[in-house]
């Protein structure tokens, strides 16, 4: 299931897609450049509307409880509804990116 998408000039890997619900054209409409800095970009439909939410590695100095990544699940919990569909993005690093379009 793993695989890479380029979205404005970041390459994040699809790490989960739960009820099938990432769409590349719908994130690539919603995604802007607040999200770059974020680690991880969560993404879950509310009433048929895609909503977008970065969250950190705990070791980045940036993390905060709120958008803490090993948080993720009570996030679900408490701010998504009940069995959305819902997918998680993980940025890529620009040195290991590179490494594997070498080989």
């Amino acid at each position: 299931m793993e695989k890479e998408f380029l979205i404005q000039n970041e390459t994040y890997r699809l790490v989960k897609n739960y009820r099938d619900a990432f769409d590349l054209d719908e994130v690539n409409q919603k995604y802007t450049d607040y999200f770059q800095e974020f680690d991880y970009v969560f993404g879950d439909y509310s009433y048929e509307k895609l909503r977008l939410k970065g969250f950190y590695q705990k070791k980045n100095p940036k993390c905060k409880p709120w958008n803490d990544i090993t948080k993720l699940d009570s996030y679900i919990k408490n701010y998504c509804a009940y069995e959305c569909r819902y997918f998680l993005l993980e940025k890529q690093e620009k040195e290991k990116v590179e490494k594997v379009r070498e080989k």
